[in-house]
């Protein structure tokens, strides 16, 4: 192989890496030559001593060259179990260098949400969303690119960084397109798994390029080796250089430094004696040198290690109980050792310290070298400098959770204190790490059912089989009392039903009830008992509910939240039924304060969920109050983008405003909020209530526009097929997919849903023929095969929107008996189909009854009335079908 030397001011561990730097010098290319050019991702990845850091630090020599700017950061072995630890060291540099003011301005909305995590603004009272302030992280850095342009981002030991941090990576990796930024990223292979291995299997995915360092080869080590000691260095000596040290670049390096500090001659009759100086250089060796330097300069190595990072010589004197003297002295011996040495003041970080190990491995090697007992009474003493420093309880964090548990009721308060920090910027993995080490304290029995109550609580959205364990443990235990214990019950009921367990939330829910006497807490759980029933989709709930919950809302004023609640519930129920839509929205109308809703009943509230908001918004949607409801939705999409909210409730908040737009029959706009809603349900995950949410309601207007291809791919593609989720989605899934096998000419498929339909809606009284629309799509596919039951369903549509009194309920049923009939006798039907939904709010049911008026009556002028609501509802097909019957000449 032809040796190619490094240029004099390269590291010699960029030896044999032509091809990483010609990557690198693309990249930069790209990156320099037009501010809007796509983003590029170059991925390092070597086991360790391979050369990547130097890399690293050869982007940045030549980018800085180029007047780029670059932010640097690393992961660390000992740090990894901080949240945003790494993130923060990449952005906050260029953050804290702009005055708070300046900084809130220049984030706009996204301060309040990433703010926290960074560590530039305090956290606000709520909990924070992880998803929420993933996104914020994504836009705080896609801003600072565009007024930092060219930026370069160098993330280093990636395999060591936080879980928050690498989400957001791998966030800001699948979107790189979207800005004019370079990253690259070095880590080594395997290391790490679960969801940090996920996380950087995306970024691997979304790289531009992804370069797998090897050891050099004999010819580079030989050349290396020449260029370090001088031109005489014989060939067995390189040889036996490459052999000791396997190629390692970083090895390499430093076994020829100590041949240096030998004086050795590098020929073949010294070759022996390199085995002996490689083994000083790590592992055991590395911790016989660091002995050989005396007690006090093991002990400053320790401290140091311990710390992992901010290593300043007066806080590893704190630790290690030793002079600033001492300190300073065995500082001087560690540098001089090669093992500590100052940071490069190019990539320097805030908080760096003073000094930093030479190489992750020298700081792996010191830190495991440190006996076991010893080293968990210095992670208490470190947890303690740290609190004195001010950095607080979630910074000391790492340390109190290598503490071994001695039922120190001190270590439980601040692992409480710290998980509530971690919260509150939205790292509830982290949460749960300090809550379950404070369980192994343990705490005091008056406390521990309080700490199972906080862990249920931090891991709620993320696990939710876990929470109902922790949850239950502690409802079974005493310390939970009075609404501390109601609020228990109700998360613990939450976890349930996104585990799939709705019948045994509902049984949870009923029995607490059963314990309380009579007052605010019952009514409470007796809501959240019937709202659970309320959402299942499965069998009918306890026997005589409605009309239990019928008696309880009657007697309501809206005096308390809970009153509301029942009010809301019972205004959802009837809607459902099918009872009158005029009695529906007073039951609503009942349970707002002014026309609004109540303090401690908004779309962020904690106290009842997102659940309950939107069963009142759909009680309105499913009623022709599409006012009311369409505030509702655009309200809640407000609150949840205003709190950073990006999971599951903004998905769902998207997804509704997607419905007032379908019922409105702005079918265009409907699709786009879906669209939306759905890229955040993929997000969240499959099957579940919200992410069927999306697709039900996508499909359903695809097929209101007439895209039936396109509704088909959405079905294929997302799973929107059975078995359906057991909480209820509106409107009815089995309806709408069996809409759609009729529109791909699946009939006898189409049929057999709709069959299903109609069976479980009759299971749970569901009646409102425009949440359940079964009826209208079956009766027109039986027309001609079973004109009998055809017409007797028509008749029993009809009869229950009458009973509903909604125009669009019954101007559907009109149109629906028209289909069946011929002569004067359609032309009638849908003429007064006509009419009611003329006073509709839902458009695009009545471009649909204009179009087939015009075709009964063979009107032109009805027709071009009906083609051109088609047009400004976005219903191609039905514009198709008009204009169609124009060029027919059906008059």
């Amino acid at each position: 192989m032809t040796e190619v030397r490094p240029t004099q001011a390269a590291s010699a561990s960029l030896w044999e890496r032509d091809e990483e730097l010609a990557a690198i010098e693309r990249a930069l290319d790209t990156l320099c030559a037009d501010k809007s050019s796509s983003g590029s991702l170059l991925v390092l990845r070597g086991e360790a001593g391979l050369g990547k850091t130097a890399l690293l630090a050869e982007t940045r020599r030549i980018a800085e060259a180029r007047r780029c700017v670059v932010w640097s950061a690393r992961g660390s072995e000992t740090l990894s179990s901080v949240p945003f630890n790494v993130v923060r060291q990449l952005l906050q540099p260029a953050l804290l260098s702009l005055m708070p003011e300046e900084a809130r301005e220049y984030l706009g909305d996204w301060y309040d949400i990433a703010g926290p995590a960074l560590g530039i603004t305090d956290p606000g009272e709520r909990q924070a969303d992880p998803q929420g302030v993933c996104d914020g992280l994504v836009a705080v850095v896609r801003r600072l690119a565009r007024r930092d342009w060219p930026l370069v981002l160098l993330i280093d030991d990636a395999h060591w960084a936080d879980q928050e941090t690498l989400r957001w990576l791998a966030a800001f990796a699948e979107r790189l397109g979207e800005q004019s930024v370079m990253v690259v990223v070095a880590r080594r292979p395997g290391e790490v798994t679960g969801d940090s291995a996920r996380h950087l299997d995306t970024v691997a995915a979304a790289g531009s390029s992804v370069a797998n360092l090897s050891a050099l080869t004999p010819d580079a080590t030989a050349g290396l080796t020449r260029a370090t000691l001088g031109a005489h260095a014989d060939a067995p000596f390189c040889r036996e250089v490459w052999a000791v040290t396997g190629g390692n670049p970083y090895e390499t390096v430093e076994l020829l430094a100590k041949v240096q500090d030998s004086e050795f001659e590098p020929t073949e009759s010294a070759a022996g004696e390199l085995r002996a100086l490689n083994r000083s250089a790590r592992g055991g060796g590395l911790v016989a040198r660091l002995e050989t330097l005396g007690i006090d300069a093991t002990r400053f190595a320790w401290a140091a290690a311990i710390l992992g990072t901010g290593i300043s010589v007066d806080l590893v004197a704190e630790l290690a109980t030793m002079s600033i003297d001492d300190a300073v002295r065995c500082a001087e011996l560690l540098r001089t050792a090669r093992i500590l040495t100052e940071p490069d003041p190019a990539g320097a970080q805030p908080d760096d310290g003073e000094l930093q190990f030479v190489h992750p491995l020298i700081a792996t090697a010191v830190y495991n070298a440190i006996p076991d007992a010893l080293r968990t009474a210095m992670h208490g003493i470190a947890a303690r400098v740290v609190t004195d420093s001010g950095r607080g309880a979630a910074v000391a964090a790492r340390h109190l959770l290598e503490v071994h548990p001695d039922n120190d009721e001190e270590l439980v308060e601040q692992l409480r204190e710290a998980a509530r920090e971690h919260l509150a910027v939205g790292a509830p993995d982290a949460a749960r790490r300090c809550l379950e080490r404070a369980l192994l304290e343990p705490p005091l029995p008056e406390a521990h059912a309080r700490v199972l109550h906080e862990l249920g609580c931090a891991t709620l959205l993320t696990a939710p089989a876990t929470t109902i364990d922790h949850l239950q443990t502690a409802l079974s235990m005493p310390g939970l009392d009075g609404d501390e214990r109601v609020d228990a019950v109700y998360r613990l009921s939450q976890a349930l039903l996104h585990n799939d367990q709705l019948e045994e939330a509902v049984r949870t829910v009923e029995a607490e009830a059963a314990r309380h006497r009579s007052g605010p807490a019952k009514l409470r759980l007796q809501a959240v008992q019937f709202m659970w029933e309320g959402i299942y989709a499965g069998e009918a709930g306890s026997p005589g509910r409605s009309a239990r919950l019928a008696d309880l809302a009657r007697t309501c004023t809206g005096r308390d939240n809970s009153e509301r609640a029942l009010l809301i519930l019972r205004g959802f129920d009837a809607m459902a039924r099918g009872e009158n839509a005029e009695e529906v929205a007073e039951l609503c109308d009942r349970a707002l304060v002014n026309g609004r809703l109540a303090p401690g009943l908004g779309w962020t509230d904690p106290e009842w969920g997102i659940e309950l908001l939107m069963m009142l918004a759909n009680s309105y949607a499913f009623s022709d109050r599409l006012d009311r409801a369409e505030a509702l939705y655009n309200e809640a999409l407000r609150a949840y983008e205003s709190a950073g909210w990006s999971g599951g409730p903004l998905a769902l908040a998207h997804a509704y405003v997607g419905v007032g737009h379908r019922r409105r029959g702005r079918l265009r706009e409907a699709e786009a909020s879906l669209r939306k809603s759905l890229a955040l349900a993929e997000r969240v995950g499959r099957r579940l209530p919200l992410h069927w949410s999306a697709t039900c309601n996508l499909v359903d207007t695809l097929l209101a526009r007439g895209h039936v291809d396109q509704a088909w791919e959405i079905a294929e593609q997302y799973g929107f097929t059975p078995p359906y989720p057991s909480t209820i989605v509106l409107p009815d899934p089995r309806s709408v997919r069996g809409r759609l096998l009729l529109a791909v000419g699946r009939t006898q498929e189409g049929v057999n849903e709709l069959e299903e339909a109609e069976k479980a809606a009759a299971v749970r009284g569901h009646h409102n023929p425009i949440m359940v629309p079964w009826a209208v799509d079956l009766t027109r596919a039986l027309a001609s095969e079973d004109p009998a039951r055809a017409a007797r369903l028509a008749t029993d549509v009809r009869r229950r929107a009458e009973r509903f009194g909604t125009d669009t309920a019954i101007g559907e049923a009109l149109r629906c008996a028209a289909a069946l009939e011929t002569g004067q006798r359609a032309v009638r039907l849908a003429e007064q189909a006509v009419t009611y939904l003329e006073s509709s709010p839902c458009q695009y049911e009545h471009a649909a009854a204009r179009v087939e008026y015009g075709i009964a009556a063979r009107s032109s002028a009805e027709l071009q009335r009906g083609l051109t609501l088609a047009r400004s509802c976005g219903a191609d097909g039905l514009a198709l079908q008009a204009e169609a019957a124009l060029a027919a000449g059906v008059v």
